[in-house]
């Protein structure tokens, strides 16, 4: 695996820091995700954040936005001190929104977020018209953008989700879970589709996950959250029996098996795809 994005992709994006963690430490209640962490991400990298449920990802994304309170140290976004609402940052969360309206249609739905500061549907001005064209087109989403919502697939709503968080032209995407109960046709396009727009405009991505697999061929570099650590690096560098030994303060070992990685908790041979964690279930638990 390749360590930077900016040789691999042969796009000129400046080296410029987007986001920079300086002896941070995070919690979640008492709970603390780590600590004393310092590390920078670069302008246009795509990281996989990665850790078991509960490892802290969505709250480390959260605490970008500006959502959760650091408990020490700083972080910095485009050089500058995180603040609440900034539109810099696209952000797709892990809870989806119930739509109760059987009715709205996946058009409605886009323009009602066309404005990140209200809830509704909008009078829409020509700039704003205008921006919904550009994201549907960039998500490659006009087939579905007039069908009811409802009726869209896991995969649709994704793509319309993605749109979403593109509104505005943001320079940093935060997208927590995106791959979540699709099916690996629908990952793969979906994974596709994220790096081509991310080639395309520099965009710097922040993508949680369980699973490191669908994401092998693009991934720059490799976050990775486990009992109250955090490790920064290529997939060469972290995923590594030492390293997640190091991290989950066990004897764990990688397995690499027709460009996949499988990881096994060696004192008891239980062995899983990195993606197969149950909700709120640990395997390298104490």
């Amino acid at each position: 695996m390749d360590d930077g994005a900016v040789e691999k992709s042969g796009k000129d994006f400046a080296m410029n820091s987007a986001i920079t963690f300086k002896k941070l430490s995070l919690a979640y209640g008492k709970r603390s995700i780590f600590c004393d962490f310092t590390a920078e991400i670069a302008s246009g990298e795509f990281i996989a954040v990665l850790g078991v449920n509960g490892a802290g990802k969505s709250t480390l994304l959260r605490s970008i936005l500006g959502l959760v309170p650091v408990k020490r140290g700083q972080i910095s976004v485009l050089t500058r001190p995180i603040r609440k609402g900034s539109a810099q940052i696209g952000y797709m969360p892990q809870t989806r929104q119930h739509i109760v309206n059987s009715s709205l249609s996946a058009f409605a739905w886009l323009a009602a977020n066309v404005d990140g500061f209200r809830w509704g549907l909008p009078f829409l001005t020509k700039s704003q018209k205008q921006e919904l064209a550009r994201v549907v087109q960039l998500v490659k989403a006009k087939n579905i953008i007039d069908r009811p919502y409802v009726l869209l697939s896991g995969g649709e709503r994704q793509r319309l989700l993605l749109a979403q968080a593109l509104l505005n032209k943001p320079k940093l995407l935060l997208l927590d879970e995106p791959l979540m109960n699709l099916d690996p046709y629908y990952q793969e396009n979906l994974v596709t589709l994220i790096n081509a727009i991310r080639l395309q405009f520099g965009t710097t991505v922040l993508f949680t996950s369980h699973d490191i697999n669908p994401l092998l061929r693009i991934v720059d570099r490799v976050l990775y959250l486990a009992k109250g650590k955090a490790a920064l690096g290529s997939v060469n560098e972290i995923i590594t029996s030492e390293k997640l030994s190091e991290l989950y303060d066990r004897e764990i070992q990688v397995i690499h098996y027709k460009n996949q990685l499988f990881v096994i908790k060696k004192d008891t041979g239980f062995h899983q795809h990195i993606s197969h964690c149950q909700p709120n279930y640990d395997p390298f638990s104490v």
